[in-house]
């Protein structure tokens, strides 16, 4: 398979976490027990655009879901690394798969990469299009709040930024096929979060 490809990224490594090459990583997956299939996965630069036989081919033999400081991240080790020096050149690689091989979701989820682009209307006045989405986490920032809802981070046609809550009592219809996400928001909310 040559041709172009998009990805999905599962994580992106950032440090040596230990003395035989496993590496602390970012986990940007709900699916953690992705890498129980030990499926190849794929190493690149955040910038890489390339087609899947150009990246970087791994195979992940093991990892573990850290506590304390470090919860909500995750430490991959990875085949043929095996020393801290080894570990230290993967840092601010991307793991990646293919785009056609992401897992199914349940049909009241979505994938990140697919709400981006994405118009959303709030009772069929267009709000703005989905730059990023972030998710709410603890004050110093090593763990995402589970029980807080997901922000849409739109810009209006104003170039405004505009914050929305991702809650499904808000939501009447997504449609990614028509990069569209049909939105009943509660009077006021788009001002106020301008």
């Amino acid at each position: 398979m040559t041709e172009s490809s998009s990805w999905v990224v599962l994580a992106e490594l950032l440090r040596p976490q230990g003395r035989k090459g496993e590496l602390l990583s970012e986990l940007l997956t709900d699916f953690p027990e992705r890498f129980d299939e030990r499926t190849p996965v794929y190493l690149v630069r955040p910038d890489f655009s390339g087609p899947v036989d150009a990246a970087r081919k791994a195979e992940i033999l093991s990892y573990w879901l850290p506590l304390g400081k470090n919860n909500g991240r995750i430490v991959l080790k990875f085949a043929g690394i095996d020393t801290i020096s080894q570990a230290e050149e993967l840092a601010g690689l991307q793991v990646v798969v293919p785009y056609e091989e992401r897992l199914p979701l349940d049909d009241d989820s979505s994938y990140i990469s697919d709400l981006l682009d994405c118009h959303v209307f709030d009772k069929n006045s267009l709000v703005g299009t989905i730059v990023d989405v972030q998710f709410p986490s603890s004050a110093d920032g090593t763990r995402r709040l589970s029980e807080a809802a997901p922000i849409l981070i739109l810009e209006s046609a104003d170039k405004d930024e505009i914050l929305i809550p991702f809650v499904k009592r808000f939501i009447k219809n997504i449609d990614i096929s028509l990069q569209r996400i049909d939105m009943d928001l509660p009077d006021g909310l788009v001002d106020i979060n301008r």
